[in-house]
């Protein structure tokens, strides 16, 4: 690939990189959209896919907050906060990752580096040698690995760090439950048998969220999750490819979860069944809104420039290996059952 910049308008292209991804980052459907739309024409970029699964995730949990359970644990004032801290995540990641993908779209397709635009694009100086590295390598593994550092990084000081998540998240009985009761986690669905219209599950608890280190782990792992089984890694992609995202839950389990309001639904008793086992039959879904439903477009400040890499030792954690326990199916319904016995338990006190 030629280092050589000729011929090409480099304040004009930087312009409309950045006009595409604001366009693509008005909210979580969007976002989790415009990665898979990325992936389906540039595979190599394996980073692509695990982001828009774990996007995915972002919005379930948004919608979470005005679902079925966490309004009996959490009331307006406190609901708030929660989704500010996962919508202003996911937006960052969004506001630094998705130029990288299209700057290197225009790499692939011109045959030119491009990647002296990373700088004018505010992408931090980590990432330059490990996409000169790819553009000669192809080696998808280090550069995922290498995303993963550099997005847990970006968002530490601007969102992690900041007083309202410090204080009026992670400091809060709500945040407290989730966490005890294992109901914080990123789920990939794939089909596990043909024959079987009912998806499984695979993924991850997510905990210590405020540890950077913690975080980089678990992103590393939940990619080694994805890729680790080619048959199941299929099945991953064909759930991405052919159920689009809308926020709810019900995208992948519809037998237990309805996107309708509950006053409003018609629905009868459902029957749910994970390897055999009945797991709460004869009772009503659970209310899991989509997105457009449960939460407003809202606005977002931009993101300050400063450049977050100042130790080496962040380049020798790219090639550090991870590999957190993982879950299931069976582990996620009860996760599901302790957090229908917690709630009912605080609102009986309540």
């Amino acid at each position: 690939m030629t280092k050589q910049l000729a011929g090409i308008d480099k304040q004009e292209l930087v312009s409309s990189i950045r006009q595409e991804t604001a366009i693509a980052n008005r909210n979580n459907v969007t976002r989790t959209q415009a990665y898979l739309k990325f992936y389906r024409q540039h595979e190599e970029i394996h980073w692509a896919l695990l982001a828009h699964l774990v996007s995915r995730n972002g919005g379930w949990s948004m919608t979470d907050l005005k679902g079925e359970w966490l309004p009996l644990l959490m009331d307006e004032q406190a609901i708030q906060p929660f989704f500010w801290f996962l919508e202003r995540s996911n937006w960052l990641i969004f506001h630094d990752a998705y130029p990288q993908l299209l700057l290197y779209a225009e790499m692939k397709r011109t045959g030119t580096d491009l990647t002296p635009l990373l700088a004018p694009l505010g992408v931090s100086v980590f990432m330059q040698s490990f996409w000169s590295d790819f553009l000669q390598t192809n080696d998808s593994h280090r550069l995922t690995h290498a995303l993963i550092v550099n997005e847990q990084q970006y968002i530490e000081q601007r969102v992690i760090h900041k007083p309202i998540a410090l204080h009026r998240v992670f400091a809060t009985f709500a945040y407290f439950t989730q966490s005890v009761l294992s109901i914080s986690q990123v789920l990939f669905p794939y089909k596990a048998h043909p024959t079987d219209r009912r998806l499984s599950l695979i993924g991850m608890v997510v905990q210590h969220f405020p540890e950077v280190d913690q975080r980089i782990a678990t992103g590393k792992t939940l990619y080694q999750l994805l890729y680790a089984d080619p048959l199941r890694f299929e099945q991953i992609r064909l759930f991405a490819y052919r159920i689009p995202h809308s926020g709810s839950r019900a995208d992948y389990w519809p037998q237990l979860f309805t996107p309708r309001f509950p006053e409003l639904s018609h629905e009868r008793e459902y029957h749910l069944r994970v390897d055999g086992t009945e797991v709460r039959a004869g009772q009503k879904k659970l209310y899991s809104p989509p997105l457009s439903v449960a939460w407003e477009d809202i606005p977002h400040t931009a993101a300050d420039g400063v450049d977050w890499f100042r130790e080496h030792k962040w380049v020798d954690v790219v090639d550090l290996p991870a590999d957190l326990p993982a879950i299931t199916s069976e582990d996620y319904v009860r996760a599901l059952q302790w957090m229908e016995y917690g709630v009912k338990l605080v609102t009986t006190i309540t």
